[in-house]
Parts: structure tokens; sequence; C-alpha cells
């Protein structure tokens, strides 16, 4: 059963939607084979800088719809959409891999869609536990009234084996929302993690698990990560804890681009999900597929519709979404690769 993905207490949520008014600045180590002296950083993740990651996995316009499982049926947090088989999103143009991208887009040119706008949700095949995801995106959906795109991964049994959101926003927002979902037993710190980046709670079962535990980050997403060509998102979780970076297109670092990831050459990470006495990892995440997806309105966007920018455009979110297809134009995922390494 796919993952209820509400994130964030409804306190945080009002100032995600307000994301435009935070201002985009993220520290960036700039030299690509130098390392970033770890002695301030917690034990949690240092301890992995120098780890010799093999290579597992690459997904990429070669095999990615042949390795992903386009998922359909109702959307468990109650968006207004329409996930599409494989073979009507290739005849209708949403998915495809042309110029060697693969291309997850959503209809844009139906007007008051029944049972919701056509969208793709798509899960590997493959399961794992651990490891370094390394995505090089060109291209996610823009900063959309009504939108709710999200790049993450889940294990079986929701939140029993855990939930990582590593982009993920609502509606009008420009920088990255990054959470964790969890059963009960899992609080978290965020030590280590750059400048800018605030926790919203550090209990990974708050709500019951759907509220998790996440950070507003200053990293782009949306609007903001499009205009610079997009860029690479890596996350890596070991038994230490979960941990995510940004790198622009024109700062990603040699060691990923020659397939060979060191995290001691990437400086702090976005953000530090420390584990610990107080959450033992190994616990709450195991055996995850990874997903993408974009939804409308639903447990997120739409609950926060009246609280932002997006509110003056229509009574409801899904009265937006339902009169106003050629909205989403922009709203597609573009990705090179995926890259998936391990210990």
């Amino acid at each position: 059963m796919p993952a209820v993905r509400t994130s964030l207490a409804v306190a945080a949520l009002t100032s995600i939607v307000s994301a435009s008014t935070i201002p985009y600045q993220i520290f960036y180590h700039t030299d690509s084979n130098a390392s970033m002296p770890y002695s301030d950083a917690p034990v949690m993740y240092s301890e992995w800088a120098n780890a010799a990651y093999r290579h597992v996995e690459t997904y990429d316009s070669s095999n990615f719809f042949k390795q992903f499982q386009f998922i359909t049926g109702p959307d468990p947090t109650h968006g207004y959409v329409d996930y599409v088989t494989h073979s009507e999103a290739l005849r209708s143009g949403i998915a495809n891999t042309n110029n060697r991208k693969v291309h997850i887009g959503v209809d844009h040119t139906t007007y008051n869609p029944s049972g919701g706008r056509k969208s793709i949700r798509l899960s590997s095949l493959r399961t794992y536990t651990h490891g370094l995801f390394i995505a090089d995106i060109e291209h996610m959906p823009s900063s959309a009234c009504g939108s709710w795109p999200a790049f993450w991964t889940f294990g079986s049994g929701w939140p029993n084996q855990g939930e990582i959101d590593i982009i993920e926003g609502v509606n009008a927002a420009l920088s990255n929302t990054i959470t964790l979902h969890t059963s009960p037993g899992c609080v978290i710190n965020v030590d280590g993690s750059q400048d800018g980046t605030s926790s919203t709670g550090t209990n990974c079962n708050a709500g019951n698990g759907n509220s998790g535990c996440g950070v507003t980050t200053r990293a782009p997403y949306g609007d903001t990560f499009n205009s610079q060509g997009g860029g690479v998102y890596a996350m890596q979780w070991e038994s230490s804890g979960v941990y995510v970076w940004f790198f622009p297109r024109d700062r990603i670092p040699a060691d990923i681009s020659h397939g060979a990831p060191r995290t001691q050459n990437w400086g702090l990470p976005i953000v530090a999900f420390n584990g610990g006495p107080a959450c033992n990892v190994d616990e709450h995440f195991a055996n995850h597929n990874i997903i993408f997806d974009t939804t409308f309105c639903g447990d997120w966007a739409g609950s926060v519709w009246s609280q932002g920018s997006c509110a003056h455009r229509a009574d409801t979110c899904q009265e937006y979404v339902a009169n106003n297809p050629g909205a989403f134009v922009d709203s597609y995922w573009s990705i090179n690769s995926l890259k998936v390494y391990q210990l």
C-alpha cells in the first residue's frame, strides 16, 4: 500500500507555501576535488565520509520505464489526480524518452477532467536498504499552484519501514522541503546541516507518521531549480542517519561525474538527519522503493490553498487545477539519470 505522504505539521506548512519570501542562498563546496574538514561535523555522518561506494544500478532513458512500475488507482494522499498506465502515458505523450531524457509529465490540455488530472506515479521494481542515491535532474515540475510533485522512497507497511522525501513541495514553493516519516520511536536531530536549514519537528512519527520530522531549506525547488538548469540531488542513507545534498548544474563534484562518489568532497549536507539513541535508523528504515510522482491538491497542496499566494486564483485548489490545464505545461520531470551506489 503506498505511503500516506502528508508532509509536515500545519504550522510549518504556512511557511512553505510562502517559500518565495525565503532568500535564496545556499552554500556549496566549490572545489569538487578537495576534502571538506569534518572536525566540527557529527560523527554520525563523518564516519561515512571516506566510504568507497560501489555502483549497483543506473536508471536512465535506456531502462527507466522497464525498471519502474506505473502505479494506478486512488491517490493515498487524496489528490485530484488520475494516475495512468504505462501504455496510456506513452499514447498521450506525458511519458517519453526523447533526446535521451526521461520525461514524466501530466495532462495539460483537458478542462475539468473527471476523476482528476492525468499524471504518473512511478515506483522502482527493486527495493533498497542503505545506499547513496544520486539523481541528475534537468527539470522538475514547476512552482504551479495546485501541484504537489515529489521524489521519495518508502517501504511497505507504511510507516513501519519508513519514508524519505528527498524533493517535495506544493503550490508556488521555490525551496525544497525534506522529510522523514516513521513508526513510533524515532526522534532525530539535524546537527551538522547547512545554514538556512530549519527543523520543523524531530519526532518522525508526528501525526501518526503523517507529519513526520522535516526541515525547510534554501535548496532550490520548482522554478528556482529549473532556472539554473536543474542539478543533482544526492541522498545518503546508512545506519547512522539520512543525509541530503544539492549541487547546481555547474558545480557537480567531479567524483559524481566520474562515477566514484565520495561524500568527503561535498561539504556539509543540506540536512543531516542523525539517528542515535533516540532513533535506531535500521529499525525504522528498510526495503525502500524509489518513487517519482506529481499529484494535485490533496492533503497538503489542497489543505494550505487558502494560506498562500495561490488563494486569489480560485476558491479551491481543485477548481483551479480543473479549469487551468495550461498552468501545468511545465509540470514535468526531465531526468538524465538516477544512480544507486552501496557499500
